[in-house]
Formats: C-alpha cells, structure tokens, sequence
C-alpha cells in the first residue's frame, strides 16, 4: 500500500498570493491533496533514471517517424509536418520541457510509461511552486523532494543560446533576444503558469513580455509582433494540434515564419511527436518488450486487459478501459473520439486505503528535474487531485 504523510493544508489566500488561483475543483473541494506521497531516495533515483532513459527514446523513435515519413501513422496532421520537419532539423529548436505520466515506481511496483506531456505545462506550476511551499508550511526540510524543475528551467531557458550543457557562457552570448509570453484570454491557470515561465525566463536573463495570443500581429515574412515590437522567441501554450486542426490559417504563418527564420517557437513542433500517443506504437515496435514499456497497438490487444486512448486527448477524456474478454470496464467522456486510437497494456496503478489511485509525473527539462503525483478513479480526470512529495 502506498506510504502517505498528511500536512496542514495550505491557506487559500495565500496560494492566491504565489499566482495558484485554480486551488479548488468545481465540486468545492481542494486540488491539492492534505498528505505527501512518501518515497525513498532509491525509488527518486529511480524515476530520474526512467525519465532521462525514455528521453532517448522518444528521440530515437521521433527520428525513425522523420527518417520513415509516418507522419500520418502516429496521426500528425498533414498541415504541420513541414514545421514539425523544420524544427526537429535545426538545434536552435530547444525542448523547454515535458512530463512523463509514470504507472509504478512505488510500492515495490515498476515504473512503466503511460505517455508523454511533452508540449503544454499542466501541472508545472504545482510541482515546481506548491508542493516546495507545502513542505516549507509543514516545517519540512525543503530538499526533501525530487524537485529541481525551477533551477532546470532557468538553465534550460540559457540553453536557447548555448545549446549546449554548460550554460556559464551564457552572459557573454546573450545579446539581448525579445521573449514574447502568450495565453489565450480569460483562463486564469494557463494565464499565471504563461507568467510563471515569463518569470523564470526573466531570471535567466531575457528581456520578455506578455501578451494575450488576440493582440499578436504574426507575418510571414517579418515574423511577431506585439505592440510594434518584434520578438524574435515565442512562447505560447495553444497546443501544436490545436493550431493545427482548428487554427489553419496560424499553422501556414507559422510554418512560413520558421522557414523564414524570423522567429523560434516554444515548445518546438516537433513535441507534437513526443505528444502523440501514437508514438507508444512506434516505441514497442522500436524496443519490444522494453522494461519501462507497455505493449502498445493501434490494433486492439489480443485476450489482455487494455487501455483505448485517443492519440491526442487530454485529463483522460475518450479513454476506455476494456477487460480481456473485450468488454468495457471504465470510461470517460471526451472530445476525442474522432482521433485515431491507441490500446496499451493496462497497467495497476498504486493505491491508497480508499482505493484511489496514484499517478507519477516527472518533468524532464535537459534531464529529469521534478516529481509530482495525481490521485484519481482508475482513469484520471479533470477532477483528479494534486499531490506533493517527500523524500525520506
């Protein structure tokens, strides 16, 4: 049975005061759990090496779909291969970060991949923010966490100019880029964790600023525009597939901005490759019967407990699970359906006294750097909880 601590909550007033206003779900409950997840520095090490080895893989696989054109394999939309190919050929395309949906790693259970949140930032700032000021409410040693993801992201911002690992040469490089931070208008949680990063990057050195996506001007040619300011680096949070399937227009401008080298976009296109749960596929094809790997398919598994997953879908909607005889076991509703499907192996999660089950998250940026846990029903959802870490 997993090991939890239980901890003071933290005051609301005060996580609204770090920028943490999506602090309670729609029922009225809190989204972050009252207890740590207690692990070992063993199982830490671990997940940080499970992290950094599935890494490499993804790149492997990532250069197999290039190198093999199956783009539309893993259900990349035709209208953003072009930009996906672009980037992954030119190193100036840095990776900022991703997280790794983890099955395992505690509770003598092994690590196992579930997939990889490798474009947009959901649960970064509660792994990086909240759980280090739990720790710091509950007069915990704030070490006590696999939790670097802050530090790594403002080496990670540097990067952008070295490319490589030693960023102490940063300074004498940096030339003074413009940062343009975006978010879409009237979400709060994607806005403050936009703002977050457009923190982090001001440590790093960059000059930034923030900007609704509304208010950009993009051309073709000339590259952004915020204010009649040119920004050579852009952040934004609308999803790759999102641009690509319901924002057309944006995907050519972008395409031809990249190709035209006015502009270098964060995350790069290519994560849509890490992203598509179609690469699963590809990784079993590439490493059958790789420990940290479930058997995956775009064919349903033969007499195996199984889970049917949308190759983009996010918070478990269109997800099915469906039991060796083929019958559906649990499901959630989503806007997914129409995408290609994915059945993996199911895999248990670890669970607590009431049944719930626990879900690793580690974000990797340049390594792996920061751990963070969800608790949920067996598929997690929208209404799944957040819940720290400490390590003992």
């Amino acid at each position: 049975m997993i090991q939890l601590q239980k901890t003071t909550p933290l005051d609301t007033k005060y996580l609204e005061s770090l920028g943490f206003v999506w602090h309670t779900d729609s029922d009225e409950t809190s989204y972050i759990a009252d207890e740590l997840v207690v692990i070992s520095e063993a199982e830490a090490e671990a997940y940080y090496e499970a992290a950094n080895t599935l890494y490499d893989m993804f790149v492997a696989a990532s250069e197999y779909v290039v190198q093999n054109n199956l783009f539309h394999e893993i259900g990349i939309p035709f209208n953003i291969i072009d930009i996906i190919k672009e980037s992954w050929e030119n190193d100036v395309h840095w990776h900022l970060y991703g997280r790794f949906d983890l099955a395992g790693g505690i509770d003598s259970k092994p690590i196992k991949l579930l997939e990889f949140n490798a474009d947009t930032p959901t649960a970064l700032f509660e792994t990086a923010i909240v759980q280090w000021a739990i720790l710091k409410q509950n007069h915990l040693e704030e070490e006590s966490q696999f939790n670097a993801l802050y530090e790594a992201l403002v080496n990670n911002f540097k990067r952008l100019v070295t490319l490589e690992e030693d960023v102490s040469t940063f300074k004498t490089l940096y030339d003074g880029w413009n940062f343009l931070f975006t978010s879409i208008r009237g979400n709060s949680e994607e806005e403050n964790t936009v703002r977050l990063l457009q923190h982090i990057a001001n440590e790093a050195g960059y000059n930034t600023e923030f900007a609704y996506i509304d208010d950009i001007e993009f051309d073709s040619k000339e590259g952004i525009f915020y204010n009649n300011t040119n920004y050579e680096l852009w952040f934004k949070l609308i999803p790759w597939e999102d641009i690509a399937l319901e924002e057309s227009d944006l995907a050519m401008l972008l395409s031809n901005i990249i190709k035209n080298q006015k502009a270098i976009i964060f995350n790069p296109a290519y994560t849509l490759l890490f992203q598509s749960k179609g690469l699963l596929k590809i990784l079993w094809d590439l490493y059958p019967k790789h420990p940290l790997l479930l058997e995956s398919s775009f064919e349903p598994l033969k007499a195996q407990k199984q889970v049917e997953k949308p190759v983009f879908g996010r918070e478990g909607g269109s997800v099915t699970i469906i039991d060796e005889n083929n019958q559906k076991v649990s499901s959630v509703d989503g806007d997914y359906d129409n995408h290609k499907m994915v059945y993996q192996a199911y895999t248990e999660l670890p669970t607590d006294d009431d049944g719930l089950s626990y879900q690793a998250g580690i974000f990797y940026a340049y390594e792996a750097c920061g751990l963070g846990f969800r608790k949920g029903e067996k598929i997690l959802s929208n209404m799944s909880k957040f819940v720290g870490h400490v390590v003992k």
